[in-house]
């Protein structure tokens, strides 16, 4: 799925919910609301190295990924609120990015 297929999906599973409502800001909380998400489950997995059965490592790791999922549809949703083509914001900063040095 390229970035601009999911920008459409995010925007398709928005109007089939009738989430006309959500402004800029809103989307902005909901999304930090996620990263905190994906915290947490981070952090579950990096606590349960070595102390749990592969079964809940796999299990954190599922709900990571749906923690994940959340953030990029709340990011794609922001985006689209804003009128931000993220294929084209990621292959500019694709392209600073490659001649930059950290």
């Amino acid at each position: 799925m390229t970035i601009q297929e999911l920008q459409r999906h995010v925007k398709e599973l928005r109007e089939s919910q009738g989430w006309h409502d959500t402004s800029l800001e809103h989307r902005a909380m909901f999304l930090a609301t996620e990263v905190g998400e994906v915290l947490r489950e981070t952090l579950k997995l990096v606590g349960t190295y070595g102390k749990h059965e592969d079964t809940d490592l796999a299990r954190i790791r599922e709900d990571l990924g749906m923690e994940m999922y959340d953030v990029m549809w709340n990011l794609c949703d922001l985006a689209n609120l804003a009128g931000i083509d993220l294929e084209a914001a990621f292959a500019k900063k694709v392209a600073i990015n490659r001649s930059r040095q950290w």
